[in-house]
This record gives C-alpha cells, structure tokens and sequence, in this order.
C-alpha cells in the first residue's frame, strides 16, 4: 500500500477529519483544501504511535480566488463553518493574498502558494471530491492529496526547510511549534 493510499486510510478513519472534509467541500471553494498541521500531525502522530483522541490545534482551510482577496471573504467563509461545526479550530485564508504578507511575487494557484511554505512537510492539503447524495459514506468518497514537495518525506518523518523561505523563519518555528519535542522520531534536514 502506498503511503498516500495510508493517508487516506487514516484520514477516512478519523471522524473529525472526515467531518471537516465534508463541511469545507459544500462550501465549493475554488481550489479548496485542508492543508498543513491538518494532514501533518496526523501522520505524524500516527507514526509515533500517538492516538487520535488529541484535539486538532487548527483546521487550516485555505483557497484561490485572485478576484476577491478581501480579508472579510475569509472571515465570512470561517463564520460559515463555524456556524456548522461551532467546536472546530476553523482558520480559512485566500492564498492569492498570501504573497502580500510574505513579500513574494503574487502566487499562481493554491498549490504554488503552498511552495512558499516555510517547511515542505507542511506543504500538504487533502480535499474529497464533490458528494454524489448524502447517503455517501465515508468509504465511497473520493480523498486527493495535494502535496507540493511529494508525500514521502512526511512519511519519512523529516522536518526540512523550504528554500523559498529564510532558514531563519525555518528555524523559529521549529522551536514555536515544539515538533521535536512532541515526535522523537523526527529529524531535522537542513
């Protein structure tokens, strides 16, 4: 089996995750997913033996839509969810207006921006393909993966840095988020 093919296993195991997939898709975002710690930490704490029973810190929806790059379309996207699933940690954010905040070039599309990610483990989203009806369980929907730097160094368990980013911004949040403390299995590859 391979590794994204595990990742949909675990995904599709996963309520909560399930559940969020769900929610954000009826939303019908255009270059919708659910990126970064979402998909990140589970692997990872799957692979360090860590059960699922541990809160999501965040669920980081992010989208394209270079014709409203309004702070108050994200806000309203986040109240939409939050009214749905008020228990979730919703944070949306248009990825055609990230290259303002971080000084790049303006991205190309969800997954460019996704290049520009300080880690390239955390360059990962999953969406699921649009429900036929609602009775649709969750072994029929379709999972995708979306991984800019491919999937096998998260599985890899590594940690390395994006060099579209400064090795500083790198090394700040290797000690914010405390990755190597809570995944003694990682390695940092610099």
């Amino acid at each position: 089996m391979s590794n994204e093919e595990r990742l949909k296993g675990w995904i599709r195991q996963d309520p909560v995750r399930m559940r969020a997939l769900q929610l954000v898709q009826t939303l019908n975002l255009p270059q919708g997913f659910i990126a970064a710690g979402f998909v990140r930490n589970l692997v990872w704490d799957k692979l360090h033996g860590i059960e699922l029973n541990r809160p999501l810190a965040d669920i980081d929806v992010i989208y394209f839509n270079p014709n409203d790059i309004s702070e108050t379309a994200d806000q309203a996207y986040e109240l939409e969810l939050r009214e749905l699933a008020p228990e979730l940690p919703w944070s949306v954010k248009n990825q055609a207006r990230m290259h303002i905040r971080n000084g790049d070039a303006p991205y190309l599309s969800s997954l460019d921006a996704m290049g520009y990610w300080p880690e390239q483990e955390t360059a990962v989203a999953v969406s699921i393909d649009p429900l036929i009806d609602s009775t649709d369980n969750f072994s029929t929907i379709n999972i995708n993966c979306h991984a800019v730097f491919g999937i096998e160094k998260l599985f890899n368990l590594t940690l390395s840095p994006n060099r579209n980013r400064s090795l500083a911004l790198f090394e700040k949040r290797l000690k914010e988020k405390g990755w190597l403390d809570r995944y003694a299995k990682l390695t940092v590859q610099r």
